[in-house]
């Protein structure tokens, strides 16, 4: 199923999905074709991100395009200023 197409079923909220296809550009995957799994009230949501197995994700239909932004070393601290 096209991302379009599960904001059309589940509209302002938030879904578990089964990540079929993507492409990657630079530093993000651009997820293409979806399952959806079930719908996560927004009180869970933050429990279900992560707890979601590996080609699962957690994502808002509100956002117009499925897009996962990666980091390339997620080792990498950022020290803040004193």
């Amino acid at each position: 199923m096209k991302w379009q197409q599960v904001r059309e079923l589940f509209p302002d909220q938030f879904v578990l999905l089964s990540i079929l296809d993507f492409t990657e550009e630079e530093d993000k995957k651009i997820v293409t074709e979806v399952a959806p799994i079930r719908t996560i009230p927004a009180q869970d949501a933050n429990q279900e991100f992560f707890n979601a197995g590996p080609g699962s994700i957690v994502y808002h239909t509100s956002n117009e395009d499925c897009v996962i932004h990666l980091r390339k070393d997620p080792l990498l601290r950022v020290r803040r200023g004193s």
